[in-house]
């Protein structure tokens, strides 16, 4: 391959690649390229990394990002990250980045409200925008382009309140998602278990600090720690973090085009593999643990973790499952209006009974058949119902950011975060806490940050914060997290398909969207609804999806193909795993190490 079939490539191609141009470096990818893939044309490279189509200009990642996240799918890791690092390209994402493809929703209130003292809302938040500099109150260290951040808490820059907060700020901050729609993004965030290639056990907490810091020096992530223990990673707007078994989670950046949310996850896959290989561990994409119980599963060392774990028992009979050996990918996405949040929300709601068919992937608990195609999704039914479910008020015509409001400030809480320290607060509710009533820090009152993390501690099907989450799928292997958020983008921000969903639905009872919710994660898109089953409904589902996405014009259709063949066989992932594990498995659930790695 020479530097000019490089620059045939459609991520590269054309005046958009002039302009970061550096001949040495094309020289060592062409190089490497052309000694260990053996690809005869640049159209497979292209089908390699689906990539065909992707906008002329490398808008958010760097060449190296793109280039990178094509090697990793074609060649063995350990050879191309010894020959890339000898041209090591230092184009900064944020500055390849051009302003009019940022998403930024910095809520402006009212300065009688805040203090001088602040400076914004977390930069971990997918769809606000800051440089990791703007936190000084949290540098411990540079390390050239390196940030170590220490003591991190749940959400950065802290919001001091000048006068108590009211309702109607509250109400404010989830209104200050509304953005136009050519300012619409796309976030995508994955989990998977990590497991050792010799005993198939899960990974301890050395072993993921060694992952985190393996990362952070060749890949220049920036450090989060808690106390002396490092718990994720940070470059850009993308993110990388613990879950409480030790899940890896990538939250990615908010990206304009589902090309270039399934070349950030290719880069991720390639990054983690790289340094996960020569520590000897792998990572699985499946919705459940297939193999180990409760007691075999290590605890991250996260200040949060052991509220909830003390919490989870008390409230349901599942929830240390959930915690402990669920994974799922989801995608979170923008609303112009209340209104258009109104519509996405029941769109979101009334289908994730499909999507969590479609993704169905956990049909394994501790070496056997569970009963379940997803077992994930059967164990929020009893985790804690005072935050999770199908949220039937969504669809009273009294809906918007109001009402939702209404709802958070009951839930119970778990956490303040306070000096460095989780203060337990579970049982409390945030309305108490509006008052100064909570019995763990009375007298205390809640800031813009402390909403903010209590948001998060809420898990219905679809979530609301500044922008929309999609939570009904499992976990899966590569090309299944670049079709879920393919599946949501074609029906969500198209208007056509959005409104033929909504005709779709609109006369769907409370009773109908319940029922799917308990009887899909058995019997996937078997489940009866209606006069049918609930694949005659999927099918015109994914022909909207189609549609909307082909009506987007960036050619992203293709990404659907993996639920496409799901829908037209009516046999779910788990199925083919099942199916497997009674045949050629022999009755045994090791080979799903093999058959899902990562």
């Amino acid at each position: 391959m020479t530097v000019e079939d490089l620059r045939e490539l459609g991520a590269l191609s054309g005046d958009g690649f002039s302009d970061y141009d550096e001949d040495g470096f094309l020289s060592t990818v062409s190089r490497i390229v052309s000694s260990s893939l053996r690809i005869g044309s640049v159209d497979s490279i292209n089908e390699t990394m689906s990539m065909r189509y992707l906008p002329s200009q490398p808008t958010i990642l760097s060449q190296r990002e793109y280039l990178m996240a094509f090697v990793s799918q074609t060649t063995p890791s350990c050879y191309t990250r010894s020959q890339i690092s000898r041209y090591k390209y230092e184009q900064n994402v944020a500055s390849a980045t051009t302003g009019n493809l940022r998403c930024c929703s910095v809520l402006r209130v009212k300065a009688s409200k805040l203090s001088s003292r602040q400076t914004g809302f977390s930069s971990l938040s997918w769809n606000t925008i800051k440089t990791p500099w703007e936190s000084l109150s949290n540098v411990g260290c540079k390390r050239g382009l390196q940030m170590v951040v220490f003591a991190s808490p749940p959400t950065e820059d802290a919001v001091i309140a000048a006068e108590p907060l009211t309702k109607e700020d509250l109400v404010g901050y989830l209104a200050s998602g509304c953005k136009p729609k050519e300012k619409w993004r796309i976030g995508t965030e994955h989990e998977k278990f990590g497991f050792e290639f010799e005993t198939l056990r899960p990974v301890k907490y050395e072993q993921i600090a060694h992952l985190l810091n393996g990362l952070a020096e060749r890949f220049d992530w920036d450090k989060i720690m808690e106390g002396d223990h490092i718990i994720g990673l940070k470059q850009g707007k993308q993110s990388v973090s613990l879950e409480p078994g030790g899940q890896f989670e990538l939250s990615g950046a908010p990206l304009e085009t589902l090309h270039q949310t399934c070349a950030e996850v290719n880069s991720h896959l390639y990054q983690v593999k790289a340094v996960a290989e020569e520590i000897g561990i792998g990572f699985l994409g499946i919705g459940f643990q297939p193999k180990w119980g409760l007691k075999d599963i290590p605890i991250m060392p996260k200040g949060r973790y052991n509220i909830m774990r003390n919490y989870m028992p008390k409230v349901g009979s599942l929830g240390l499952d959930m915690m402990f050996r669920t994974c799922t990918v989801q995608v979170n996405l923008d609303f112009s209006s209340e209104v258009d949040m109104i519509k996405k929300f029941r769109v979101g709601l009334s289908l994730q009974p499909i999507a969590t068919a479609l993704f169905a992937n956990s049909p394994f608990t501790e070496g056997k058949p569970n009963g379940y195609l997803s077992m994930r999704s059967h164990i929020w039914t009893d985790t804690d119902n005072n935050r999770a479910g199908m949220l039937p008020f969504v669809f009273d015509s009294s809906f918007g950011f109001e009402q939702y409001v209404d709802y958070a400030l009951d839930v119970p809480m778990y956490f303040v975060y306070r000096n460095k320290n989780y203060i337990d607060c579970t049982g409390m509710s945030f309305r108490d806490f509006m008052a100064g009533k909570l019995a763990s820090i009375p007298g205390e009152l809640p800031t813009l940050n402390d909403w903010e993390n209590h948001l998060t501690t809420i898990f219905p099907e679809v979530r609301l914060k500044r922008y929309l989450e999609m939570r009904g799928a499992d976990g899966g292997p590569w090309r299944r997290l670049c079709a879920l958020p393919a599946f949501w983008v074609g029906l969500l921000y198209d208007d056509v398909s959005l409104q033929n969903v909504l005709d779709m639905t609109n006369d769907w009872t409370a009773e109908e969207r319940q029922m799917l919710r308990n009887e899909v994660p058995k019997t996937g898109l078997k489940t009866p609804f209606r006069d049918g089953l609930l694949k005659h409904v999927a099918e015109d589902v994914l022909k909207l999806a189609k549609d909307g996405l082909e009506r987007r014009g960036y050619k992203e259709s293709g990404f659907l193909k993996e639920v496409a063949e799901v829908v037209r066989t009516g046999v779910t992932p788990a199925e083919k795993l099942l199916d497997l594990y009674h045949g050629k498995w022999g009755c045994s659930v090791d080979p799903v190490y093999e058959e899902l790695l990562y």
